[in-house]
């Protein structure tokens, strides 16, 4: 018999002799976000995963396997590294081009560097904008 993503990690947690109050402290999460996990209401990020099948000590593929709904939400990033129509490489090549031609004075070094940055870094800026807004939104 197959068990869903919620039913597993509410009998892990269980196991653990754990709260949800506990586990939700231990995950840096609110409880809330644990009842949604444990009730099919909502499913923990790739890195809160990993949080839990360290914590539970069993394999990650372990806890997504059962669950047919949750493997097919699962998104696998497959972005070829010469993928010119990534916003951070527009939006960098903007501010490159930007710096580089127009009349800024001393901005202009200033706002090619900041293209530069864009351009290679734009997935880990927005990675850290969703983490921070997820912690704003959780903390409400």
């Amino acid at each position: 018999m197959r068990v869903n993503l919620g039913e597993q990690l509410q009998k892990l947690r269980e196991e653990k002799k754990m709260s949800r109050e506990e586990l939700a402290g231990e995950m840096n999460v609110s409880r809330q976000a644990v009842y949604k996990w444990e009730n099919n209401k909502g499913y923990p990020d790739i890195e809160n995963l990993i949080k839990l099948s360290e914590l539970y000590n069993v394999m990650l593929d372990e806890l997504i396997k059962g669950d047919q709904s949750f493997q097919s939400k699962i998104a696998i990033d497959r972005k070829k590294s010469e993928d010119f129509s990534d916003p951070g490489f527009v939006v960098g090549i903007i501010l490159v081009f930007a710096g580089l031609f127009l009349d800024l004075g001393k901005f202009s070094a200033g706002v090619t560097i900041l293209g530069f940055l864009t351009m290679f870094f734009y997935e880990d800026l927005m990675r850290t904008f969703w983490s921070i807004k997820r912690v704003f939104q959780e903390g409400r």
